[in-house]
């Protein structure tokens, strides 16, 4: 099996960012942002992926979304990248995970055409160091560039944290059970031959 890793870099005037990602890896991450509560969502998303994930993203600019969004953009490209041409994997996932009085769902095909409905239902301005919208932008970004069709739904929750946590998480473990290798899979799991 050919390995599923890879290291990208975003350079522009608003941000700097490097991604490195091992698909097969074990869960281990080294995230710096500057933003503490973004740290924390990448974190989760390496860990409960399964996937070895670096990230070192620096503004140029001072302005916080555009480090979020870039940042979202190169994991999302970074994990394409490394997913390759897709062959053998699983494919298609979902996971439901729970965190305290939230529950976030995420429905997944790792088919190389972009496609994401995401509901986050946040409530709040801000939860910890980020804004509602700049969140729910991470979000969009990330999901927009892993090149997949994902269907990510906070089923309910009063606390905000929670709910976006939840949905990392999900998104994580959905993720990682989508390209786990398929033994009985020969070459592209589609009856298209190519994905």
């Amino acid at each position: 099996m050919a390995q599923r890793k890879t290291s990208i870099k975003r350079s522009t005037k608003e941000t700097s960012i490097q991604v490195s990602v091992n698909i097969d890896g074990t869960g281990k991450t080294s995230i710096k942002t500057g933003i503490s509560f973004l740290d924390h969502l990448i974190v989760s998303f390496g860990k409960h992926s399964m996937m070895d994930l670096k990230v070192v993203a620096k503004s140029n600019d001072g302005i916080e979304h555009h480090l979020i969004e870039d940042t979202a953009i190169t994991i999302g490209q970074a994990v394409d990248k490394a997913l390759g041409m897709r062959s053998g994997i699983t494919r298609f996932s979902y996971a439901s995970v729970p965190m305290d009085e939230s529950l976030a769902e995420v429905s997944i095909d790792l088919v190389k055409r972009p496609f994401w409905k995401s509901t986050l239902l946040i409530k709040r301005n801000k939860i910890e160091d980020i804004s509602k919208e700049d969140l729910e932008h991470f979000f969009q970004s990330l999901l927009q560039n892993l090149n997949s069709c994902i269907h990510l739904t906070v089923k309910y929750g009063d606390n905000d944290h929670h709910k976006v946590e939840a949905a990392i998480k999900s998104l994580a473990v959905a993720f990682r059970n989508a390209s786990k290798m398929d033994k009985k899979q020969k070459g592209i799991p589609s009856t298209k031959g190519s994905m």
